[in-house]
Order: structure tokens, then C-alpha cells, then sequence
């Protein structure tokens, strides 16, 4: 499926256009919130949190676990300490994480399904928007999800302009490494032009950014394929979870361990961008 760049540009400049009235009840909402500071997750499903009802009716620990995305076990770093190390530039009582990320959603699809809605709608000033997209961007043999590096741009700009127009703090992130392609024992990217895109995008637009592909493909390199493999990604045994009786292969989602360790990665590098913004 191919898409007409200039079409997306003139849908999303009408987009927009149309964003800029905001409703009076969500302004009185955000209220209630003035010492909390969220921090909205978009993205796709090493970001998403399976738990909760992000499957509504289904029992995480039988249909889902161990998968775990990054954004599931980000809240927890967010701890007294931390907080109090971030006060001088954090200027807020306590974090709130609201992970919207969703499995199989490409920056297109995030948008049409009216994902992105519910972030604008409830973004309030100096609230952070951190985004990880480019898994299903790049997936051209799933055309329903698809969308080339023109769309996927102009998507990632939506985002940043539509955050900052409800005095957000966008930060956009590299996608996350897959646990291949392995080669004289290095990861390396798999990504292509969709890595280099969102550094563009953050260049082009001023924005921080977090070159998770490199992080984690410099981590996973150190900890060697075999471990990687085994303890971080979604590999599993026969019989040993209930929701994987016949075991799993799957070099790009996280069991628990894996989604700490790129959770930590994001926290380490989202620290150092609240201590050099000059707007805190």
C-alpha cells in the first residue's frame, strides 16, 4: 500500500488546524493535577503495559505473561529518591506514567484509531510526551500498518507539535533494538532508515531525543547473543508458562528482565534531559 505524501501533509496541517480549540471541561480536569507531572508512552508493544485492561476480560498471568514491555515496569523508577535527585530541575510532587502504547501500531495507526486523542485531550502544561515508534512503521509486508518515511515523519512531527500546543514535553525515542541480526558478536540495526528518522525529526524540530537503537544494541552487545537471547527476548521453553505451553520464539519482545534493563536505559537518558532543559 502506498501513500500520497502530500495528501498526509494536507490531512495533518487540517488536523492541526482543528486541535487548536480546546474543550473547557478537559482545562478544569487538568486542574486536579497541578503537582503531578505525567509522562504519556506512545508507541508499539516493547513500550506497551499488558497488564491491567489492556486486554480487557483476560487474565494477564494466564493469556500473556512473561511478556512485558518497557513501559510496564517504567513507574517503578520513579522512586523518593530519584524524585528528590530530579527535584531542582523536576518541578512536581510525584510522576505519573500513562502508557498508551499499543502492539501492532505503526505512527499511522496509533492516530486513525483515535489513540492519539486521548493523550492530546488529557496532556496538560510541562506534562513530558515520550514516543517510540518504527517497529510496524517499517513493515512493508503488513501493508494495514505500513506507512513510508515521509508519513512516518510527518506523523512524528503531529506528535511534537500537537504536544507542545497543549504545553507538553515531547521527547521522541529510537525504536528499540530486535534481537537481530547478530553478526562477529555485535548486534547490529535491523531498523534502517526508520532509526535515522526520528533524529532527523528531533534535529529538524529541536526536540530531545533518545537514540534507544544504539543503546540497547550497544547493551545487548556486551551481555552476548546467548544471553540475550535466553533472558531479555520472548525465547521460551516448553512448559514453563501457562500462556506459552509449547514454548516461543520471538526476538522482539521483552520478558521481564529484558523490559527492566530498557527501562533503566530510557530512565538513565530521560534524567539527563530534565537536568539541561532550560524551560524546567
Amino acid at each position: 500500500m502506498k501513500f500520497n505524501f502530500n495528501k498526509i501533509a494536507s490531512f495533518l496541517a487540517f488536523v492541526f488546524v482543528l486541535s487548536a480549540c480546546q474543550s473547557q471541561s478537559n482545562l478544569t480536569k487538568n486542574k486536579s493535577n497541578q503537582n503531578v507531572t505525567q509522562i504519556f508512552l506512545i508507541g508499539d508493544s516493547t513500550v506497551a503495559d499488558y497488564s491491567g485492561d489492556y486486554e480487557p476480560g483476560k487474565d494477564y498471568m494466564k493469556v500473556r505473561y512473561p511478556i512485558m514491555g518497557w513501559g510496564q515496569v517504567f513507574q517503578p523508577l520513579f522512586t523518593k529518591e530519584n524524585l528528590a535527585e530530579l527535584k531542582p530541575f523536576l518541578k512536581t510532587d510525584s510522576v505519573k506514567i500513562i502508557d498508551k502504547a499499543k502492539g501492532g501500531r505503526s505512527t499511522r495507526t496509533f492516530f486513525q484509531e483515535g489513540r492519539w486523542r486521548f493523550v492530546f485531550e488529557n496532556l496538560k502544561p510541562n506534562d513530558y510526551m515520550m514516543m517510540q515508534f518504527g517497529h510496524n512503521d517499517g513493515s512493508e509486508k503488513h501493508t494495514e500498518r505500513f506507512v513510508n518515511i515521509e508519513g512516518y515523519k510527518e506523523f512524528l512531527r503531529l506528535f511534537v507539535t500537537q504536544t507542545r500546543q497543549k504545553g507538553g514535553k515531547p521527547i521522541i525515542l529510537t525504536p528499540v533494538a530486535r534481537n537481530y541480526p547478530w553478526k562477529d558478536g555485535r548486534l547490529n540495526n535491523v531498523h534502517g532508515e526508520y532509526w535515522q528518522a526520528p533524529i532527523d525529526i528531533s534535529k529538524e524540530m529541536n526536540v530531545p531525543y533518545i537514540d534507544l537503537n544504539k543503546l540497547s544494541m550497544d547493551f545487548f552487545t556486551t551481555k552476548g547473543q546467548e544471553y540475550v537471547s535466553q533472558n531479555y527476548f520472548m525465547n521460551l521453553p516448553e512448559g514453563k508458562y501457562e500462556a506459552y505451553p509449547k514454548g516461543q520464539k520471538d526476538d522482539t519482545h521483552f520478558q521481564p528482565d529484558g523490559a527492566k534493563v530498557v527501562a533503566e536505559m530510557v530512565f538513565a537518558e530521560f534524567k539527563e534531559i530534565i537536568k539541561t532543559d532550560k524551560s524546567n
